[in-house]
């Protein structure tokens, strides 16, 4: 589609977003929201007629673009025959949107219980493991998100936790490999992941194993950096949760559904969760989904006990129908395998170069369309391009690289002192190029800051 430039709709959008919308994660009067006027496949536009290729994915979900015509005749159908029905019915959409999910998760996890995001699949997630175990305490990880309600951003371990920490969640956080910045004074990924293991049982350890219910990780890290977790490192933390009798809980809201290349990050490291969680990807975003995939051993404790726990719109029929169409869709065009291969072919090799050519570049990490370049002031002391959790004055050099990257026609994510390259995983080779070619254009923006 061709953007039709409408200056005076944007202005009116615009002004009513002002009047009455309250934003996310802002301050509400520091905020200068663009105006979106479309989108369509990996592209979407402002009213001036400006089209940005999004980066991004919206907030890393649209994994097959904007718009697809399945999808969007999908809704439309189910919408014609059945808008919404309550969630204690056998529901056509329903039940086929957990046979196809339950047909790809690793393992037994063949229950499927549906929520309206990947925040609340945490949540339950973590009720599950409680009520399964009789045990208080959640273990999770510093450098990490789990979403935004009150149990979910207690489990965080990024700054975004901190407003909302009440010191009464019952989570314990500890340090989960990343060999750049390693916690471990490791020197070699053997040595991180070994130290990194001995460090999460002896918390576990001093914290007392019969009161820890669970341990949740990002299987791979998302907003907090992409940090690959290295070869034996989930496979150890399921032998330690075997040990203690501790649920395994993965979150694969960000990397699940063809993100990394495969199904879920789960499949690269032949891991197999008592747990797992998804939104994001499993429709592309298009109307609000997530879940979680329940193991045989924790749907038993709920056979003949109710699990106490439901929302309204679980399983609603149009998410679960885009849901639907969008599995038939990425098995039909083989998004899944295209995204590992434009990962292994054509943004690992990039981005390497980039980082050769690039001083503010310190680190490249990723897999699939799933990917991370960490930004640093000096690569030898590797000291941040910008300090931990900056704002304001001190974040000069991340807003002026990601103005520099709109101003060449790409949407960036950034996050503190990374850039994430997270398109829609049917993404087409020129397009990925041609975003590649404007980052490496920002990033020229980002070395004038370098020492």
């Amino acid at each position: 589609m061709t953007p039709q430039p409408n200056p005076q709709a944007g202005a009116a959008v615009k002004a009513a977003d002002r009047a009455h919308v309250f934003h996310s994660w802002s301050a509400q009067e520091l905020i200068d929201p663009l105006a979106v006027a479309g989108a369509e496949g990996s592209y979407f536009w402002d009213y001036d007629g400006k089209r940005y290729l999004d980066l991004a994915s919206g907030l890393v979900y649209t994994n097959i673009g904007y718009q697809h015509p399945k999808v969007v005749a999908a809704i439309q159908e189910q919408a014609a025959k059945m808008t919404t029905f309550a969630p204690a019915f056998a529901v056509e959409a329903r039940s086929e949107a957990a046979r196809l999910i339950a047909e790809r998760t690793p393992g037994d996890l063949d229950k499927i219980f549906f929520t309206n995001g990947g925040a609340d699949a945490v949540e339950h997630a973590v009720r599950m493991a409680r009520l399964h175990t009789g045990r208080p305490k959640v273990l999770s990880a510093y450098r990490s998100y789990h979403g935004g309600t009150q149990q979910a951003i207690n489990i965080t371990g990024d700054p975004r936790r901190w407003a909302s920490d009440s010191g009464t969640a019952g989570v314990v956080h500890f340090w989960a490999p990343f060999l750049y910045r390693s916690r471990f004074y490791a020197e070699t990924e053997e040595q991180e992941c070994a130290r990194a293991l001995e460090h999460l049982e002896s918390t576990i350890v001093f914290e007392g194993p019969g009161t820890v219910a669970a341990i949740i990780l990002e299987t791979i890290p998302g907003t907090a950096g992409i940090m690959m977790p290295p070869a034996g490192y989930l496979a150890g933390v399921r032998e330690i949760c075997d040990k203690y009798g501790i649920v395994f809980v993965l979150d694969e809201v960000m990397a699940g559904f063809g993100r990394t290349g495969s199904w879920f990050a789960a499949d690269l490291y032949d891991v197999v969760p008592d747990l797992l969680t998804f939104a994001k990807g499993v429709n592309s975003g298009y109307v609000p989904l997530g879940g979680v995939a329940i193991s045989a051993k924790i749907a038993a404790t709920f056979a003949e006990r109710p699990y106490p726990g439901g929302l309204t719109y679980s399983g609603h029929p149009l998410a679960c129908a885009a849901a639907v169409a969008t599995l038939d869709v990425m098995a039909e065009e083989g998004i899944v395998e295209h995204a590992a291969r434009l990962g292994a072919e054509v943004v690992e090799p990039a981005l390497r170069e980039l980082a050769e050519r690039h001083p503010s570049v310190g680190d490249v990490r990723g897999t699939g369309m799933f990917w991370a370049l960490e930004l640093v002031k000096n690569r030898e002391t590797r000291e941040p391009l910008v300090p931990y959790n900056a704002t304001g004055q001190d974040n000069t050099p991340m807003a002026a690289f990601a103005a520099s990257a709109k101003a060449h026609g790409v949407w960036p994510f950034v996050n503190m002192n990374r850039t994430h390259v997270v398109p829609p995983c049917n993404v087409s080779e020129a397009e990925l190029k041609e975003g590649l070619t404007a980052l490496d254009t920002a990033l020229s923006v980002a070395d004038e800051y370098t020492e």
